[in-house]
């Protein structure tokens, strides 16, 4: 409505007679045309006032105003697009999906849904605002990241390259960015402007300029308003540019630019860590079952392994009892031997059975959803999956490095086709 009533106003050309009076009787103004959308002055003074209490939490130097509004407005036009893409496409967040988001957000800042809106309200936000923006947030993530993994595909040839190829490091790094945007379809005289640029940044910084202020100022990267902040990032989903440099770099040390179909990259090494060996916990268990089923009750399932337990108790073998009575056609017939696997992976009930069993002894007999059980422990070991895991890990990298760039490869897209007038 207060969208409606700002264009409604400057189609209509009305003008108010006393200029003072017109003055107070503004609403809103327009500071970006976003396709079929607006951004209005609100919504950027809301979003710059958030970005400002960050930045003092952080004791992180403020950029001048007029470039903090320009990398803030950036944001909300590209979210813009994104909410506009969704609700083309019909996707959509729910009150309850949104609610629990809220309930989420309350919790990680230690507070409840009620204490957080009360701290919201006090420094003068509407809770409808907040709530919208998260809605917004959670759409447009929504969108841009149902079309990256649409189309993400990492086949086992693709697996068995690169580990082939030793590109697979478990160590992570943690990293700073800087990102000197380059347009789609840019001539060679933009490339070059960008390149310069580029150059200049890294000289600055080369000089002990800060990273963190020279990103919020020139970065046009994601995490520019964090002052360029990446986080910690598993070197194996980072893109083959970055991952081959950090590998020889020092904590501490900056990238020359790197070009990219986006721009030119900077980049920070603030940490380094290794991975561990990969080790679980095994069990070896037999197994006795009595299943429940629309024939079989659970009262009688449990009369029948009662009876069994007291045969157990009378000294019968495990094995036998097993083949003539379980259930449990898989193991049965090996006396129900279940081979090595990992405690949880029958469930939880299960894992405490066995949790409380030495090597050699019985449980008595407790109920799952399945029916009613009795499980002998055999053995225990730790088990080294390095191998495994290291196979599984490199197929979650490539995945994830696929959507990563997939995702700014479409947010490229959208902006560059968008028709964006910027009033600001």
């Amino acid at each position: 409505m207060k969208k409606l009533i700002v264009l409604l106003a400057l189609a209509s050309g009305l003008w108010l007679p006393n200029a003072s009076f017109a003055e107070e009787q503004v609403l809103d103004e327009i500071v970006a045309v976003v396709d079929d959308d607006v951004i209005l002055r609100s919504d950027l003074d809301r979003t710059v006032a958030n970005i400002i209490k960050q930045f003092n939490a952080r004791g992180v130097q403020l950029p001048p105003r007029s470039v903090l509004e320009r990398q803030v407005l950036e944001r909300l036009i590209l979210q813009n697009l994104q909410v506009q893409k969704a609700q083309q496409a019909g996707v959509r967040v729910s009150d309850a999906e949104l609610n629990a988001a809220i309930e989420r957000i309350a919790a990680q800042n230690g507070l409840s849904v009620a204490q957080m809106r009360a701290a919201i309200e006090k420094e003068g936000q509407r809770f409808a605002d907040f709530r919208e923006d998260i809605r917004k947030e959670m759409l447009a993530d929504r969108v841009s990241r149902g079309w990256a993994e649409s189309q993400a595909k990492v086949s086992e040839e693709d697996v068995d390259l690169f580990l082939a190829s030793n590109h697979l490091n478990q160590g992570e790094v943690k990293l700073r960015h800087i990102l000197i945007a380059v347009p789609q379809n840019a001539s060679n005289e933009a490339v070059e402007k960008a390149r310069q640029k580029a150059e200049e940044v890294y000289q600055q910084l080369a000089g002990g300029a800060d990273f963190a202020s020279l990103a919020t100022q020139v970065s046009a990267g994601q995490k520019a308003l964090e002052g360029g902040d990446l986080g910690w990032r598993p070197i194996n989903q980072l893109p083959e540019l970055f991952a081959d440099q950090l590998s020889a770099m020092k904590v501490g040390e900056i990238t020359h630019p790197v070009r990219s179909p986006s721009g030119f990259h900077i980049i920070k090494l603030e940490g380094k860590r290794d991975s561990e060996q990969k080790m679980i916990d095994e069990v070896k268990a037999q197994h006795i079952m009595a299943r429940v089923s629309e024939l079989v009750t659970p009262e009688d399932a449990m009369r029948r392994i009662n009876e069994v337990y007291e045969k157990l108790q009378q000294g019968e073998d495990f094995a036998k009892l097993a083949e003539k009575y379980s259930d449990d056609h898989a193991s049965a017939p090996l006396g129900g031997d279940m081979g090595w696997f990992q405690p949880r992976q029958y469930g939880e009930r299960f894992a405490k059975a066995l949790e409380s069993l030495k090597e050699g002894e019985y449980s008595k007999p407790f109920q799952t959803q399945a029916g009613w059980h009795i499980v002998k422990l055999n053995g225990k070991r730790k088990s080294d999956v390095t191998e495994e895991f290291k196979r599984q890990q490199a197929r979650e990298a490539l995945l994830q490095r696929k959507i990563a760039e997939e995702r700014e490869a479409w947010l490229r897209q959208i902006r560059g086709e968008a028709f964006v007038d910027i009033r600001l």
